[in-house]
């Protein structure tokens, strides 16, 4: 048994030296389940006689893999993937030729030793453990079962690593996978809130879609169109939905996340008190290969109001090229941004300001300043049925046409009016009762 002990002790140290020796992509396995791992090789390595050791931190390890639904194989691929380096952070920008030898080199390198660590699998693991821990039989490996079904270049790559002898191989495909599907945080998430400083991914985003939202087909074609030319690398214009509350302005913005999130298109929201912030996030995504929508909902300004400023400079742009690959797209129930009292306006004689009408002018004319303005008027009785049927369609509510037309006028009538807001909120409460009722 000594002899076998010493043998599993050996391939180990094999393991360890390997993801010691890496140059760029160290970061892949300094998450919990990278280090769980690497735990558990040093728990293997200095095992003591009754492996108690070994045991606890191989349940940690299954622990985490379970909770986070996921085998170690496609662990290390997903993390080899949006992992952010030197290597991964050149290629988005950089054609694969033009790229420092010696970077490729290591990027090589690091490739073939994380093959070595991804072909340690958890059959292998668990021989092992059950050897240094003297068990009966091996510990329950961690596995899925779901078969991989898709069509997407990740999905491409993903099965062409898991097929590859070598994979320094395959480090060409990946310098041109992370040139279209970017690295890091935006490889990871589709949506984004900037708090603190920073941006922050959104697992859950608003599942909200397009097909859902009726009444408005005007400025969602115009919107829709602006963000395809966004996509397509062409000059896209910055965009102000005004309009009645609850129209689904912001619905809107969300549902475009969702239609083009496929070809890259990501979404981050700035609140208003951030806004200050624009010029510095402007700048981050500059040289990343991705398109934002940088979303502000519900924009107004007060009275030297900081933001306005920097809401300014981002639309108008300074001596800093606009980058291409960035709009701004804010809702607003205001057409004048900025609020604007009597008191505000300038007498000929009382004023200090010797041009003070200008600078009213410029406050009311801030909203110009956006490439377009979408109009979301508020609903008239047909438009709002047009809503209430359509979503009742799509909920599968089976009721007569009358019956339901007269609910949703009584439900705009004792609630909040007519606008796709209320709705949406009827059809949710007549779903909820109607399957009460069918229990």
């Amino acid at each position: 048994m000594s002899s076998l002990i010493s043998h599993a002790v050996a391939q180990i140290r094999t393991v360890q030296r390997q993801a010691a020796s890496l140059l760029l992509y160290q970061s892949v396995l300094k998450t919990p389940v990278g280090q769980a791992f690497l735990d558990l090789l040093d728990a293997i390595h200095n095992s003591d006689t009754t492996g108690f050791k070994c045991l606890e931190i191989y349940g940690h390890w299954f622990s985490i893999l379970a909770s986070q639904n996921i085998t170690w194989e496609d662990y290390l691929i997903t993390q080899i993937l949006k992992d952010d380096n030197p290597f991964s952070r050149q290629a988005q920008r950089v054609e694969f030729a033009n790229l420092p030898v010696a970077l490729v080199e290591a990027a090589r390198h690091d490739l073939q030793m994380l093959q070595s660590i991804y072909n340690c699998r958890g059959e292998q693991i668990t021989k092992l453990v059950r050897t240094v821990a003297q068990l009966s039989q091996a510990p329950i490996i961690w596995h899925l079962e779901q078969p991989e079904i898709g069509f997407s270049s990740e999905f491409s790559l993903r099965h062409q690593l898991k097929s590859l002898d070598n994979w320094g191989n395959a480090v060409e495909a990946l310098a041109a996978y992370y040139r279209q599907c970017g690295t890091g945080i935006f490889a990871q998430y589709k949506a984004f809130q900037w708090r603190g400083g920073e941006l922050v991914g959104i697992a859950h985003p608003d599942p909200v879609q397009l097909t859902q939202l009726v009444g408005y087909e005007s400025p969602r074609d115009t919107l829709i169109k602006n963000t395809e030319f966004l996509l397509a690398g062409y000059p896209a214009l910055h965009v102000l939905l005004y309009g009645s509350r609850g129209s689904g302005k912001s619905s809107l913005v969300k549902a475009l996340l969702n239609k083009y999130r496929d070809r890259n298109l990501r979404l981050i929201e700035v609140g208003k008190s951030d806004l200050k912030d624009l010029p510095l996030i402007v700048e981050q995504l500059r040289a990343v290969p991705q398109k934002f929508i940088i979303f502000v909902d519900d924009l107004s300004f007060e009275e030297d109001d900081d933001a306005f400023k920097s809401l300014k400079v981002v639309l108008e742009g300074n001596v800093t090229a606009r980058p291409q690959n960035v709009v701004v797209y804010a809702t607003s129930n205001r057409r004048h941004l900025i609020r604007e009292f009597f008191e505000d306006r300038p007498a000929p004689k009382d004023s200090d300001e010797v041009q003070a009408w200008d600078t009213m002018e410029e406050k009311l004319s801030f909203s110009d300043r956006f490439g377009l303005t979408l109009t979301f008027e508020p609903a008239d009785q047909n438009t709002y049925l047009k809503i209430i049927r359509h979503l009742a369609h799509q909920e599968g509510i089976n009721i007569s046409l009358d019956d339901l037309d007269y609910r949703a006028l009584q439900w705009a009538t004792r609630h909040n009016g007519r606008s796709g807001r209320t709705a949406r909120q009827f059809i949710d409460y007549l779903r909820a009762e109607l399957g009460i009722v069918g229990q």
